[in-house]
This record gives structure tokens, sequence and C-alpha cells, in this order.
């Protein structure tokens, strides 16, 4: 990312708000998705869930918002990026607010369903706000979008895990609403009513317009997204069975997730010195042995072992994002990211519903090492991709 804060030296001041903007909604959202994971140990005994079961729940969220990708891109479009922004940040955060309320188990998955709907608008919207805002010169503030949404990876399910400790669940979410309702407002004074728009259509006719090239990264994201949701769903229940309590998950997700934050700097670095394949490559490859790694080993060794998992776990979607607008048809880079969008995170909701399948009938480590070969199955994929990208990206290894 060091390329990312030499080029928000020099950012005029409509510049660094929208990329405010644009952060603070992804620390928000991405925040607000993840933290499901702290309480998936808390909903399993409540209310009987298998592993499946678990991941068919956290698809209600994450179905709802991968479906309402495209569609949420086209609607909001008619509104400026502040309101639409906005807009989405408010109703996830009245999604969460249904889901504190005593309404049982159908309470639990409307309230899921409606935060999905809001989280649908900010990925495409957000994405396309700083790539508008900053044209040709958009991979380094990308970088910096997408290491705020690991920022709120990170704090989040940690704040969680801790809070429910203390309280019962339901206080705790709803508490978390409120950090929405709060973003939500604060998004209307820091992105500016009008945003700047350079020539998109000029800046990103790349090779892959022709469609393969981003059907191609399209897949490796799809994929990419799948081993770390899969992963992600075992995660609490394999530090509890190492005897680690339910304050100690909140800590191992917050390593992990803190690793990812690295990671965007750390793949972004190595992605300008090996190039997008095979740095995609080293990452995925690590990725693989490390998730093996975290089930032979006891507790401490495994806490320890989270961060590095988190750098190349999470570090290689900040390459793929930047990647798309190279890939994108002429003047179609909004609907590219909604199509993007819609991939990684169905991906993102599917995959631990088949993974936690997997778990149920052969057992949680299966599961993990299936996530783990996922991502072993990308380094073919991404070697294919490299012809795609067009000579002023390093992609060709």
């Amino acid at each position: 990312m060091d390329g990312s804060l030499t080029r928000t030296q020099t950012q005029t001041p409509q510049q660094r708000r929208s990329l405010a903007g644009a952060c603070l909604a992804h620390f928000v959202h991405d925040g607000y998705t993840d933290q499901l994971y702290a309480l998936l140990p808390v909903w399993q005994p409540e209310f009987g869930l298998s592993y499946a079961g678990l991941a068919i729940v956290r698809a209600l969220y994450y179905g709802t918002m991968a479906g309402l990708q495209v569609p949420a891109d086209k609607v909001s479009a008619k509104l400026s990026p502040r309101a639409a922004l906005a807009l989405a940040t408010l109703i996830a955060a009245v999604g969460f607010m249904v889901m504190a309320l005593p309404l049982g188990f159908p309470g639990l998955c409307a309230g899921l369903m409606i935060a999905g709907i809001g989280s649908s608008v900010q990925h495409p919207r957000a994405s396309l706000l700083v790539t508008t805002t900053y044209g040709k010169a958009a991979r380094g503030p990308l970088g910096v979008y997408n290491f705020s949404g690991d920022l709120g990876k990170a704090a989040f399910p940690a704040l969680v895990a801790l809070l429910v400790t203390m309280f019962a669940w339901r206080p705790v979410v709803g508490s978390m609403s409120l950090v929405g309702l709060a973003a939500a407002a604060a998004l209307l004074f820091v992105i500016p009513r009008q945003a700047a728009a350079p020539a998109i259509e000029k800046d990103v006719d790349g090779e892959g317009s022709d469609g393969r090239g981003f059907a191609l990264l399209w897949t490796i994201g799809a994929c990419d997204t799948a081993t770390r949701m899969g992963y992600l769903l075992f995660l609490p229940f394999m530090i509890h069975d190492k005897g680690g309590s339910q304050s100690t998950v909140g800590v191992a997700l917050a390593l992990l997730f803190a690793g990812g934050a690295l990671g965007k700097a750390c793949c972004g670095w190595l992605g300008q010195r090996l190039g997008v394949v095979w740095s995609v490559i080293a990452t995925e490859v690590g990725t693989a042995l490390l998730m093996a790694a975290t089930l032979l080993t006891p507790l401490m060794p495994t806490m320890v072992i989270l961060p590095l998992l988190g750098v190349v776990l999470n570090g290689t979607s900040s390459i793929l994002y930047g990647t798309v607008p190279d890939l994108a048809r002429k003047g179609g880079v909004g609907r590219a990211f909604a199509l993007f969008y819609t991939g990684v995170i169905g991906a993102g909701g599917l995959a631990p519903i088949a993974y936690g399948a997997i778990a149920d009938h052969t057992g949680r480590t299966i599961g993990v090492i299936s996530a783990a070969l996922t991502a072993a199955a990308i380094v073919p994929m991404v070697l294919a991709l490299g012809p795609f990208l067009r000579t002023g990206v390093k992609g060709q290894g």
C-alpha cells in the first residue's frame, strides 16, 4: 500500500472526502458482515443448528447481498454516491436492529435479509465512487478502500465476541446497529454532494474487453472468497475444541483479520514486484499450507499462525479488486464491479453451505481441507489469466 499512500498525499480535498466516505462505508459494512462469525457459536445451541444450518442462516445475509448487487447498482445509480451509501448504511443498521428484537428465529432471519439489502449497495457504489474520482490512478486508492474493510473485519468481530461474554447477544447486536445509524449520518457530511468524475471510459479500455479475461477474474475471485468464508465458518469451533473460550474466539478472529489488513499492504507491495499472477499464486499456496497447519497445531501455536494466515487469506482480494477496471468493458466499470461483487459475495454465501454439509457428513477437518484445496485450485486459473491482462498491468508474471 506504499504506492497508495504516496498518491493520497497529492489528493484534492474532494478526492480525500470521497475516499474517506467510501472507506467509512466499507469499514461498517464489512464489519457488519464478519461480526456474524462471532455470533455463530451463540446461535448454534440457541436455535439447534448444524454447520450447514449455520451456513444457511448466514447465507440469508450473504445471499441477499450477492443477489441484489446488479439490481441495487442500477437503482442506486439514480442517486448520488452520497445519498446511495448513506441510505444503504441506514438500511443495514435497521436490519441489525430487527435482529435485536425478541422475535425469535423468524426475526433473526428477517433482520439478516434486511441488512443484506442495505449492504448490497455498498461495494459497487463505493468502488465506483473511488474509481470515478481517481481515474487511472484508482488502483492505489482502491487498495486503501479495501484496507478499510479489513479494519472493520478486525474490529467488529472482536468487539462483539467480547460483549457477548458480558451481555446477551440481542442487546449487543442492537448496540452495533447504532454504529450503523451514526455512520449513515456521518456519510452525509463526509462525501461531497458532487463527486469528481474523470473520463472512465478512456481510463479502463483493456485487453479484457472481450469478456473472457473478466470472466476468469470473476471465477478466481469467487473461489478466493469461497476459501476464506469456508475457513471462517469453522474457525470459532476449532478454537473452542482446542480449549479456547468465547473471548478467545474474538481474539482469534481479530488476529486473523488484523493479518488480513496487513495483507492489503503486503500484497500491494508483492504485486508491484511479482505482478498479479505470481503474487496471487504465492498467496493462494500460502493460504492452503497455513490452513492445513492450523488443523495440526494446539491453541497457542494456532493463534500465532492466524495473523500470518490472515495476510495471505485476505490479501489476494485487493489484487483482484484492483484488476477489475483493467478487464472491464469500455464504459462499464460500474457494472463490472457489480458483477464481480455478485460473484464473490455469492460464493461467500453459498460455499460455506457446501463446506458445512461436507463437515456434517465427514467431519470438520475434511471441511477445512476442502477449503484449502479450493485455494490450491486457483493456481492454474490465475496462470491462464496472465495473457488477458493489459500491458500496463504487471500481470504477465
